[in-house]
């Protein structure tokens, strides 16, 4: 992996790709770049490559969005992100590496399915509180999805966005929750053996690429249309979803 052109021909464009949404754009889209790495490396080399880089993604976008975030969301979220990571490391101890090929495929095609068929007629509903559980299960969710295939940015996303946050408040919510929730993540992936040194030594080579697309994110949060973005985006999911399906169960 370490000297192959093209791991890295999938791994750059991938990261790139990462910085920018979770720089710009709610970090939803960023888990694109899990299941299309693990179309050319194993599920757990890839989640394991990406972690760190996301990670320095979060530290890098934390100063432009500092203070900007909404702190009840992000504290239910994040409190509730605990159990989830805790869920997802007792699966991945007993689940072999063709059950989160399918995880992850089926979390691609379903949030591709969601926005085409139902986001749009969730997100114009009109914004109102939510009891704390509803934020706390949330993050559940997100905590679970994030630890085994980084795809917590979707359930997130439901819950900010029916809250009717401003954009730069939305984006800045999701910076600080997925900061948090990476750092707990972080802990049990080092356990379980997700990082050795050979994808670390990847992601020194990766760093600059997550570090330009975190820049790109910012400073495209105004000018990009978001259709343009996540069109993209579905269309790279429903191809490496559909690829990571077909791989496990043949």
């Amino acid at each position: 992996m370490l000297t192959d052109p093209v791991f890295y021909a999938v791994a750059i464009p991938a990261v790139i790709f990462a910085g920018v949404s979770k720089g710009g754009f709610g970090s939803g889209a960023a888990f694109a770049s899990t299941p299309i790495l693990a179309l050319v490396v194993g599920p757990g080399i890839a989640l394991g490559v990406m972690l760190p880089l996301l990670m320095l993604v979060d530290a890098a976008t934390l100063r432009p969005y500092w203070r900007k975030w909404s702190w009840p969301d992000a504290r239910l979220l994040i409190l509730g992100g605990v159990p989830g990571v805790t869920l997802g490391a007792a699966l991945w101890r007993v689940a072999p590496d063709d059950v989160f090929r399918v995880l992850i495929g089926l979390v691609s095609l379903g949030f591709v399915a969601w926005q085409l068929f139902g986001a749009r007629a969730i997100l114009r509903a009109e914004p109102r509180p939510y009891p704390k559980w509803v934020g706390l299960f949330t993050g559940t969710i997100a905590g679970f999805t994030s630890f085994v295939s980084h795809a917590g940015g979707p359930p997130v996303a439901v819950y900010l966005l029916a809250r009717g946050l401003a954009k730069t408040t939305y984006q800045a919510t999701t910076v600080l929750t997925f900061w948090a929730i990476n750092i707990v993540k972080f802990v049990p992936y080092a356990f379980l053996g997700i990082f050795t040194t050979e994808t670390l030594l990847v992601d020194l080579v990766l760093a600059p690429f997550a570090l330009v697309g975190a820049w790109l994110g910012v400073k495209a949060h105004r000018i990009v249309p978001e259709r343009l973005f996540f069109g993209l985006t579905y269309t790279m999911l429903t191809l490496a979803g559909t690829k990571l399906l077909y791989d496990a169960f043949t």
